[in-house]
């Protein structure tokens, strides 16, 4: 099965919804709008980890759960496919819970209409 998300590619999308629309929490800053040119039969988001965070290690472990995170809400709560998001990861991701960030980050998505 072809997966349901696409991550943005070009660095004006990215500059786009900087400026944009934007949700924050204790685990991530969520920036989000619509871009032209956007298939809206899939989820478009990116996710972006700062060096300031730690090691590649570590930073690729933000992204994992992330990913997992997103696909779990594409299958369980409505999410705006109109829109494009720009998922910014804050160093708290690495000492919490799976658990509660995945229910902080479905709460926030419910959030965005």
């Amino acid at each position: 099965m072809k997966s349901k998300i696409l991550a943005l590619s070009k660095n004006e999308e990215f500059r786009t919804l900087i400026k944009r629309k934007k949700l924050s929490n204790k685990y991530v800053t969520i920036f989000f709008g619509h871009l032209n040119n956007k298939d809206e039969k899939k989820l478009n988001i990116s996710f972006v980890t700062k060096k300031k965070i730690g090691n590649a290690v570590k930073r690729n472990k933000i992204k994992r759960r992330l990913k997992n995170i997103m696909n779990d809400a594409y299958k369980k709560i409505s999410i705006n496919l109109k829109y494009s998001y720009l998922v910014i990861a804050k160093s708290t991701m690495l000492n919490n819970e799976f658990k509660k960030i995945k229910e902080t980050l479905f709460q926030e998505f419910e959030k965005i209409k």
